[in-house]
């Protein structure tokens, strides 16, 4: 059976790598947005200003992934039966919306602006070591996401690609995704510089901020979808579920399982319901027993399992005291 994050019989390290992916990247955007900002004042480029503006956002969405991390990782309570969990989930669409507003919404108007308005180039050779800087920067960054989404991806059993899609750690893909889209952004805000240095014109400058607005507009678009997609409610992949109703199917005294319903509340924290046709001849310690071994087989099977609810119901057309 292929598995995706939090679904196999292997723990995952879970928060631990996540926090120190993001605390890198968090470091290295607020040196290069103070870089670019001084960079992009002297030049008078405004893609240098829009990548100032990514780097900003990308700060404050690091800062709002830990706020994340540490926050939903907070025990269960009376006011919160089933934990923090997703509670990740609502600062992580926070710091999609922070990457819209800071970084997507002012690149396209400064990109707007000097198309309309042009611009006077000063001297881009400040831009281009920062830029230089900040690619090297970035690359670390990125490097560090890589290292962990490989690594949970060939733990998992699942491609790079489809780890990175489906993984409920949004963390650490809102950190590969931006970590990508700064690298090819400072590539288009050098190619805007050149171009403008070769011909006089700030159109390309304008040009290549508009591109870097449309970037971000889909890392903020991505990101944001797929939060709420976990904030409404995702259930686990259907190869588990089916993996789900054999292990219930298996323990002693259940004959069937009628309905199940799983959600995923966090990375490493998933919940299963199931209505749960019974033996009409077991006892009432047996049903226990059943219910207690099928939790076990459970968790051990899939540890991303936090709880588990089975509701004994007769199967359809059966009646009390009656075989099903």
């Amino acid at each position: 059976m292929a598995n995706l994050p939090g679904t196999t019989a292997e723990a995952s390290p879970g928060g631990g790598e996540s926090t120190v992916t993001v605390i890198v990247a968090a470091a290295a955007n607020l040196g290069i947005a103070l870089a670019k900002a001084v960079a992009g004042a002297i030049s008078g480029s405004s893609a240098m200003l829009s990548e100032a503006a990514h780097s900003v956002a990308d700060t404050v969405t690091e800062l709002l992934l830990l706020t994340a991390l540490r926050r939903s990782e907070k025990p269960a309570d009376e006011a919160h039966p089933l934990g923090h969990g997703p509670e990740r989930y609502i600062w992580a669409l926070l710091a999609a919306v922070a990457t819209f507003v800071g970084g997507a919404v002012f690149s396209l108007y400064d990109g707007v602006h000097t198309l309309v308005k042009g611009e006077d180039l000063g001297d881009p050779l400040i831009s281009y070591i920062v830029l230089a800087v900040a690619f090297v920067l970035e690359g670390i960054s990125l490097r560090t996401g890589l290292r962990q989404t490989r690594a949970e991806a060939r733990r998992y059993g699942a491609t790079f690609g489809r780890y990175l899609r489906r993984t409920p750690d949004t963390a650490v893909k809102a950190v590969v995704m931006e970590d990508t889209a700064a690298l090819v952004g400072l590539t288009l805000a050098a190619l805007g510089l050149l171009g403008g240095q070769l011909t006089g014109s700030g159109v390309w400058d304008g040009v290549a901020s508009l591109l870097i607005g449309v970037l971000l507009l889909y890392v903020a678009w991505v990101l944001g979808r797929s939060n709420a997609e976990l904030l409404v409610g995702r259930p686990l992949p259907a190869a588990v579920r089916d993996g789900i109703r054999a292990e219930l199917r298996a323990v002693p005294h259940i004959e069937e399982v009628l309905e199940l319903t799983t959600l995923l509340q966090g990375p490493q924290e998933a919940l299963v319901a199931a209505k749960v046709d019974f033996r009409d001849v077991s006892t009432a310690a047996e049903v226990e027993w059943a219910c207690e071994t099928a939790e076990r087989r459970l968790r051990e099977a899939f540890p991303v399992i936090s709880r588990v609810y089975l509701d004994p119901t007769p199967a359809r057309g059966g009646s009390p005291g009656q075989p099903s």
